[in-house]
Formats: structure tokens, C-alpha cells, sequence
């Protein structure tokens, strides 16, 4: 019998504690969905960007790789802004899970924790993805000694579904109303009695448009009249992804939702991306009936130039010169791109509004859409929500003012302004127009002007209000919360 070849001896692995043979090291694998995610979340805390800007370019270079597919971007756009419109329920978890402050865990720690609780809390992943998938996120981002942290932690959140963490953080609404509110839908608690005192009345409506913020928005296109139409747009979206707007004749809605720059008209400048809400305001002001002359128009807080694009659209209609004024040099140059190809006269300058380049009553309408809070527009930046304070508003209300005051004294007697803010808080809309009509503040005398009833100009829009003004939101109309008074100069 042959002897059989002796078989080389194998070193055997170091042992580890206890005498266990010790794992060979595993490198952390990138997953290119999350790692994306988490690229936008810092830079949306490092450097105060907005999501809506940061992630498309990201996707776009994400996809030249052929193994990124369609539901890949996808499920990062869910990471993004999930993550971002629960940060605040999602901050009262992951503080329950920690032995530490909150302000003392690293903010890419505790951005790679918020993902991983919108996995567990917030989508259909199954818990070991989620925990797995996040730890490894956390390995590559942060090291193996902190994705141990994550590790625990995420397996603490994962113990119970939403509704039973919501039970654990948040106060009963019987005991403290606004914080039980704020931990629910996720909003800072100034922001929820901000909103429910613009609102008014109880529970259910707070409720709903607190939901309705939390909901992911169509992308909305406008077709610019006399330059596109809505069948177009439908067309060219597909029947079974496309829907008419509610409101605006000129509206289309994605539905299921899709890249407006692929489209013809969008590309050419022919149509453009515009909230319904946007699309309202500039409507209205235009439908007003004037007394004489209707030739000049003025967009005095253009950028970045929707508005003024569906004005400019509806002046050449009547032959009428828009002028649009933007302070900014590059939202300036975003004017002139979407004014672009306007069928009728315009002009687009670089002026400041509250020292305008401009002679007094020289318009016969003026939009004055102001700079504000941006809280009526929480469903498409939800970040903004944790990066607004209080005292923000100070610093925008004379300027608010300001640019109203001068609105007034550009409009000739017997004209018309539209002042609008994309802001349902009471200190950016009702109280800055009645300051401006009464003349309170030092050195300022009461305008010679009158509030007109908006209502009638938002033909077939429901819950518009008592009036004069007018203030849409999320939850009824479908809309970013935008606000809007007519005046007509009377002296």
C-alpha cells in the first residue's frame, strides 16, 4: 500500500480571548446609495446647503456608473429627505438610546445614527439590513471603534417600531400640546405655535398641515402662456404620470414624479418648475382690473425668476413691458435664463428694492415677493425647519417693510401690488402690511393705499378665508403655504 502524501501543516489563526480563534479582518464594503446620502447630509450641516440643491448633481454622477439604477436613486432621495423631515423625532430616539447628551455625540455620528433610524423607523428595510447596512456605513465613514457605538445604538432603536418610540419620547397632548406636536410631525416647537397661530383653530387642522409638511411634493411645471400649453407638457410627461394642476390653468403635475430638464419645453425655457401656489400669486395680481394704463410691470424681488417668467409670459399677452429687479447678481443672471425667449418686452436689472433704480410711480403693477422664513415651503426643504430661529424674523421685518413701502411708491395712483411671501407666520404677512398701510415704525408716515379682496382673482381655489388676503397651504389647496395681499395705491 502506497504511503499517502503528507499534507503541508497549516498555521493555525491567533487565538483571541477566551482561547476563540480570532475573525480575519474584513474591509468595509461602500454602499454607494447610503454613502451618497450621507454626503448630502453633510453638507447640509457643514455648510448650511439645501438638499434640493446638493442631491441632483450627485445623482447625475452617480448614475454614469451602470450598476447605480433607478430605484438606487430612489432610495437615496428617501434617505435624504426622510432622514431630514424627521430629524426632530428621530434626535428624541436616538437621545433615549445614548448615556450622553446629544450635543456631545460628533454630527457625522450622529448623522450616520438619524439614517439608520429612518431605516428602522421610516421604511420597509428589514431590521438586519438596516442595522447592517448602517454599520458598515459607519465603518467606512467613521472607523470600526465608533461603528461598534452605532452598533448598540441601532439595536436599541430597533426594540420598537415608531409608534411605540413616539409613546416613550413624546408628552401626552393633554399635558403639553405644542411638544407633544413638535415631536410627532417633527417640527421645531416655535415653528408648530407659529403655524397654528396662523392657522387657527384646534387640533385636526394643525394636524393635517403638520402631516402635509412631512409629505414628499409633486414637482409642478408651468406652461408659460403663448410659449407652451398644458397638453404639451402632459403629453410629453406621459398620460399615466402627468395630471392637470388643481388651480392654475397653466399647471401640470408629475405625479409620479421624473426629471423636468429632460423635457423639451423645460430645457427650451418654454415651460419652467413652479409651485402651484407661486403660479396663484403671480395670476392674481395680473387679473386685477387697473383704470387707465396697464403698460408697465415691475417684478421687484425677481430671483430666481418664476414668477417673473409667467409674469412676463402674461404682460406680452397685453403688450406690457416687465422689469425685473433682482439684488443678487447671480439670481440676477437666473432672472435673464428663465426670461429668456419672453415673446413680449422686458428688461432684467441688478437693484437693490429698498433703494430702487427706479422713478416713483412709474409701474402700473408691481409684484414685491419679499425675502422671508421660507416656512411655507417645509415639504421641499425640510432642513429649513432646524436651521430658522425666532429671532430670524427681526432681522427680516424691516426689510419686509421696506420693500413694501417702496412697492407703493413705485406703483402710480390707481395701480396695483401684490406683496407675497412663501410664509404663513403672522409677523411676515398680516402684521408687515398693516404696519406699512398705519405707517408704525420710526419715521414712517401711513401709505396711502388700500387692501383689495384677492379671493375673487383665485377663482375656484376653496378655504381661501375671511379676506382681504389671501393665505394658501400644503394641507388644503396642495400648495407651499404662500401668502398674498392686494393693494391699490390711492393716493
Amino acid at each position: 500500500m502506497s504511503e499517502q502524501p503528507r499534507q503541508p501543516r497549516r498555521r493555525p489563526a491567533p487565538a483571541g480571548a477566551g482561547g476563540k480563534q480570532a475573525k480575519p479582518y474584513r474591509r468595509p464594503q461602500k454602499d454607494p446609495v447610503r454613502m451618497l446620502a450621507f454626503e448630502v447630509l453633510r453638507a447640509v450641516d457643514e455648510r448650511d446647503a439645501y438638499a434640493n440643491l446638493v442631491l441632483p448633481p450627485l445623482l447625475r454622477k452617480a448614475r454614469q456608473d451602470e450598476k447605480f439604477q433607478a430605484r438606487d436613486a430612489a432610495l437615496a432621495t428617501e434617505l435624504v429627505y426622510g432622514t431630514l423631515r424627521r430629524q426632530g423625532t428621530y434626535d428624541a430616539v436616538i437621545k433615549a438610546c445614548i448615556d450622553r447628551p446629544l450635543r456631545e455625540v460628533d454630527p457625522p455620528v450622529l448623522d450616520v445614527l438619524s439614517l439608520g433610524a429612518h431605516q428602522l423607523l421610516g421604511t420597509r428595510i428589514p431590521t438586519h439590513a438596516a442595522v447592517s447596512a448602517s454599520v458598515e456605513l459607519a465603518r467606512v465613514v467613521l472607523g470600526d471603534g465608533r461603528a461598534k457605538f452605532v452598533n448598540a445604538v441601532l439595536r436599541k432603536i430597533a426594540a420598537h417600531d415608531l409608534d411605540g418610540w413616539l409613546e416613550r419620547v413624546a408628552p401626552p397632548y393633554e399635558e403639553d400640546a405644542e411638544e407633544h406636536l413638535a415631536v410627532y410631525h417633527s417640527h421645531p416647537r416655535w415653528v408648530v405655535s407659529a403655524l397654528w397661530d396662523a392657522l387657527g383653530g384646534g387640533r385636526a387642522g394643525i394636524e393635517d398641515l403638520l402631516e402635509a409638511d412631512n409629505e414628499r411634493p409633486e414637482v409642478t411645471l408651468v406652461a408659460r402662456p403663448g410659449r407652451s400649453t398644458p397638453q404639451e407638457l402632459l403629453e410629453a410627461v406621459g398620460e399615466e404620470s402627468a395630471l392637470p394642476g388643481r388651480w392654475s390653468p397653466y399647471a401640470v403635475r408629475m405625479a409620479e414624479g421624473g426629471e423636468p430638464g429632460a423635457l423639451e419645453a423645460v430645457r427650451e425655457g418654454r415651460a419652467g418648475v413652479q409651485d402651484e401656489g407661486s403660479q396663484l400669486v403671480a395670476m392674481a395680481l395680473a387679473a386685477v382690473p387697473v383704470e387707465g394704463r396697464d403698460e408697465r410691470w415691475l417684478d421687484g424681488c425677481a430671483g430666481p425668476g418664476g414668477k417673473a417668467a409667467l409674469l412676463g409670459a402674461l404682460a406680452a399677452e397685453r403688450g406690457a413691458f416687465l422689469l425685473a429687479s433682482e439684488k443678487q447678481p447671480h439670481r440676477a443672471r437666473l432672472v435673464e435664463r428663465a426670461l429668456a425667449g419672453n415673446p413680449g418686452p422686458y428688461q432684467v436689472i441688478t437693484a437693490d428694492g429698498t433703494r430702487p433704480a427706479w422713478r416713483p410711480g412709474s409701474f402700473d403693477r408691481v409684484l414685491m415677493d419679499v425675502p422671508c422664513s421660507g416656512l411655507g415651503a417645509l415639504r421641499r426643504r425640510p432642513e429649513a425647519r432646524w436651521r430658522r430661529r425666532p429671532e430670524d424674523l427681526e432681522g427680516f421685518a424691516p426689510l419686509q417693510r421696506g420693500l413694501l413701502r417702496q412697492a407703493l411708491t413705485a406703483v402710480r395712483v390707481g395701480g396695483v401690488v401684490g406683496y407675497a411671501t412663501c410664509s404663513p407666520h403672522l409677523a411676515e404677512t398680516r402684521v408687515v402690511v398693516d404696519d406699512v398701510l398705519k405707517g408704525r415704525g420710526a419715521g414712517n408716515a401711513p401709505v396711502s393705499a388700500e387692501l383689495i379682496d384677492a379671493r375673487p382673482f383665485m377663482a375656484g381655489v376653496p378655504a381661501l378665508g375671511d379676506g382681504p388676503d389671501v393665505q394658501l397651504w400644503p394641507h388644503l389647496h396642495g400648495t407651499d403655504a404662500m401668502y398674498l395681499a392686494l393693494l391699490r395705491r390711492t393716493a
